[in-house]
Protein backbone atom coordinates (compact mmCIF):
# COMPACT_ATOMS: atom_id res chain seq x y z
CA UNK A 1 0.00 0.00 0.00
CA UNK A 2 2.79 2.41 0.59
CA UNK A 3 4.71 1.66 -2.30
CA UNK A 4 1.26 2.12 -4.31
CA UNK A 5 0.75 5.52 -3.05
CA UNK A 6 4.67 6.50 -3.82
CA UNK A 7 3.98 5.76 -7.16
CA UNK A 8 0.69 7.33 -7.27
CA UNK A 9 1.05 10.53 -10.03
CA UNK A 10 5.01 9.52 -10.24
CA UNK A 11 5.53 11.58 -13.70
CA UNK A 12 4.67 14.50 -11.47
CA UNK A 13 7.14 13.31 -8.70
CA UNK A 14 9.58 12.91 -11.73
CA UNK A 15 9.26 16.50 -13.21
CA UNK A 16 9.28 18.27 -9.55
CA UNK A 17 12.61 16.30 -9.39
CA UNK A 18 13.85 17.50 -11.99
CA UNK A 19 13.08 21.19 -11.27
CA UNK A 20 14.76 20.86 -8.18
CA UNK A 21 18.12 19.64 -9.70
CA UNK A 22 17.52 22.53 -12.55
CA UNK A 23 17.05 24.89 -10.25
CA UNK A 24 19.98 24.47 -7.99
CA UNK A 25 22.35 24.27 -11.47
CA UNK A 26 20.66 27.71 -12.47
CA UNK A 27 21.18 29.03 -9.04
CA UNK A 28 24.92 28.09 -9.42
CA UNK A 29 25.53 28.67 -13.29
CA UNK A 30 23.05 30.97 -14.11
CA UNK A 31 22.28 27.94 -16.74
CA UNK A 32 19.74 25.42 -16.97
CA UNK A 33 21.81 22.41 -18.98
CA UNK A 34 21.17 20.80 -22.38
CA UNK A 35 21.68 17.45 -20.26
CA UNK A 36 18.76 18.12 -18.52
CA UNK A 37 16.08 19.87 -20.46
CA UNK A 38 16.08 17.51 -23.99
CA UNK A 39 16.27 14.35 -22.44
CA UNK A 40 13.37 15.73 -20.20
CA UNK A 41 10.81 16.88 -23.10
CA UNK A 42 12.13 13.46 -25.28
CA UNK A 43 11.72 11.14 -22.99
CA UNK A 44 8.24 12.84 -21.69
CA UNK A 45 7.19 12.89 -25.74
CA UNK A 46 8.42 9.55 -25.81
CA UNK A 47 6.41 7.80 -22.62
CA UNK A 48 3.00 9.82 -23.10
CA UNK A 49 3.08 7.89 -26.53
CA UNK A 50 4.89 4.37 -24.96
CA UNK A 51 1.72 4.89 -22.42
CA UNK A 52 -1.19 6.42 -24.20
CA UNK A 53 -0.95 6.07 -27.93
CA UNK A 54 -1.66 9.29 -30.13
CA UNK A 55 -4.31 10.46 -27.00
CA UNK A 56 -6.27 13.75 -27.02
CA UNK A 57 -4.50 17.79 -28.13
CA UNK A 58 -6.47 18.78 -24.36
CA UNK A 59 -4.57 16.08 -22.31
CA UNK A 60 -2.61 12.89 -22.61
CA UNK A 61 -0.82 10.88 -25.22
CA UNK A 62 1.37 11.85 -27.60
CA UNK A 63 -0.71 14.64 -28.94
CA UNK A 64 -1.71 15.75 -25.45
CA UNK A 65 2.04 16.19 -24.16
CA UNK A 66 3.10 17.88 -27.74
CA UNK A 67 0.75 20.21 -27.16
CA UNK A 68 1.42 20.99 -23.38
CA UNK A 69 5.32 20.95 -25.04
CA UNK A 70 4.07 23.60 -27.18
CA UNK A 71 2.22 25.71 -24.83
CA UNK A 72 5.55 25.45 -22.20
CA UNK A 73 7.53 26.46 -25.11
CA UNK A 74 4.84 29.41 -25.93
CA UNK A 75 5.37 30.92 -22.31
CA UNK A 76 8.67 31.81 -22.39
CA UNK A 77 9.97 31.89 -26.07
CA UNK A 78 9.09 35.68 -26.30
CA UNK A 79 10.74 37.10 -23.83
CA UNK A 80 13.88 34.71 -24.57
CA UNK A 81 13.34 35.88 -28.45
CA UNK A 82 14.21 39.78 -27.47
CA UNK A 83 16.66 38.91 -24.71
CA UNK A 84 15.08 38.38 -21.79
CA UNK A 85 15.44 34.81 -20.35
CA UNK A 86 18.04 31.81 -21.05
CA UNK A 87 17.06 29.39 -23.84
CA UNK A 88 17.79 26.50 -20.91
CA UNK A 89 14.15 28.16 -19.14
CA UNK A 90 12.23 28.10 -21.92
CA UNK A 91 13.27 24.16 -22.91
CA UNK A 92 12.54 23.31 -18.97
CA UNK A 93 8.82 24.90 -19.18
CA UNK A 94 9.18 22.69 -22.57
CA UNK A 95 9.74 19.55 -21.01
CA UNK A 96 7.99 20.04 -17.91
CA UNK A 97 4.50 20.47 -20.38
CA UNK A 98 5.68 17.33 -22.55
CA UNK A 99 5.46 15.06 -19.01
CA UNK A 100 2.67 16.99 -17.54
CA UNK A 101 0.76 16.15 -21.05
CA UNK A 102 -1.72 18.77 -19.63
CA UNK A 103 -1.69 22.30 -21.55
CA UNK A 104 -3.61 23.64 -18.89
CA UNK A 105 -1.57 22.19 -16.10
CA UNK A 106 1.59 23.76 -17.82
CA UNK A 107 -0.10 26.77 -18.11
CA UNK A 108 -1.03 27.20 -14.58
CA UNK A 109 2.32 26.57 -13.57
CA UNK A 110 3.63 28.59 -15.41
CA UNK A 111 1.72 31.42 -14.28
CA UNK A 112 2.73 30.44 -10.63
CA UNK A 113 6.08 30.81 -11.61
CA UNK A 114 5.57 34.15 -12.74
CA UNK A 115 3.99 35.36 -9.53
CA UNK A 116 6.95 33.44 -7.97
CA UNK A 117 9.53 35.40 -10.24
CA UNK A 118 7.77 38.61 -10.15
CA UNK A 119 8.40 38.29 -5.89
CA UNK A 120 11.93 37.45 -6.07
CA UNK A 121 12.86 39.99 -8.75
CA UNK A 122 11.18 42.50 -5.70
CA UNK A 123 12.90 40.90 -3.10
CA UNK A 124 16.47 40.92 -5.26
CA UNK A 125 15.92 44.77 -6.16
CA UNK A 126 15.15 45.63 -2.81
CA UNK A 127 17.97 43.63 -0.75
CA UNK A 128 20.74 45.24 -4.09
CA UNK A 129 19.67 48.65 -2.41
CA UNK A 130 19.53 50.34 -6.07
CA UNK A 131 15.77 51.08 -6.40
CA UNK A 132 16.44 52.96 -8.65
CA UNK A 133 18.77 52.08 -11.09
CA UNK A 134 16.55 48.77 -11.66
CA UNK A 135 13.48 51.28 -12.07
CA UNK A 136 15.85 53.19 -14.93
CA UNK A 137 16.90 49.76 -16.73
CA UNK A 138 13.00 48.17 -16.18
CA UNK A 139 11.98 51.64 -18.21
CA UNK A 140 14.65 51.79 -20.72
CA UNK A 141 14.09 47.87 -21.53
CA UNK A 142 10.24 48.91 -21.70
CA UNK A 143 10.48 51.54 -23.77
CA UNK A 144 12.74 49.52 -26.17
CA UNK A 145 10.05 47.20 -26.56
CA UNK A 146 7.92 49.23 -27.18
CA UNK A 147 9.59 51.34 -29.77
CA UNK A 148 11.98 48.70 -31.55
CA UNK A 149 10.07 45.75 -33.59
CA UNK A 150 13.12 43.83 -34.80
CA UNK A 151 13.19 40.77 -32.41
CA UNK A 152 17.02 40.46 -33.13
CA UNK A 153 17.86 43.92 -32.46
CA UNK A 154 15.79 43.85 -28.93
CA UNK A 155 18.34 40.52 -28.56
CA UNK A 156 21.41 42.43 -29.47
CA UNK A 157 21.12 44.91 -27.16
CA UNK A 158 19.73 42.54 -24.01
CA UNK A 159 23.46 41.19 -24.59
CA UNK A 160 25.36 44.30 -24.48
CA UNK A 161 23.33 45.39 -21.28
CA UNK A 162 23.63 41.48 -19.85
CA UNK A 163 27.18 41.74 -18.24
CA UNK A 164 25.70 44.50 -15.87
CA UNK A 165 23.02 43.27 -14.86
CA UNK A 166 21.74 41.31 -11.66
CA UNK A 167 20.32 38.52 -13.76
CA UNK A 168 17.61 36.24 -11.83
CA UNK A 169 17.78 32.27 -12.02
CA UNK A 170 14.70 31.36 -13.71
CA UNK A 171 14.72 27.80 -13.14
CA UNK A 172 14.30 28.67 -9.43
CA UNK A 173 11.15 30.49 -9.61
CA UNK A 174 10.06 27.77 -12.44
CA UNK A 175 10.43 25.19 -9.89
CA UNK A 176 9.19 26.80 -6.77
CA UNK A 177 6.14 28.01 -8.68
CA UNK A 178 5.48 24.68 -10.24
CA UNK A 179 6.18 22.48 -7.41
CA UNK A 180 3.59 24.99 -4.97
CA UNK A 181 1.06 24.51 -8.14
CA UNK A 182 1.29 20.60 -7.90
CA UNK A 183 0.65 20.37 -4.14
CA UNK A 184 -2.39 23.11 -4.50
CA UNK A 185 -3.25 20.76 -6.70
CA UNK A 186 -2.89 17.74 -5.12
CA UNK A 187 -0.97 16.32 -8.26
CA UNK A 188 2.21 15.75 -5.46
CA UNK A 189 0.18 13.81 -2.71
CA UNK A 190 -0.89 10.99 -3.65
Amino acid sequence: MEWQSLLENWEVKLVAVTLILAAWIDGKELKVPNWITFPMAFSGLAWHAFSGGWGAWDNGGFCGALAALGVGLACLLPLYAVGGMGAGDVKLMAGMGAWLANSNHTWQAFVVSVIVGAIMAVVMVWRSGRFFEHYANVHTILNEWMTIRNPRELAAIAAERKPTMHLLPYGIPICIGSIAYFLYEGMLIG
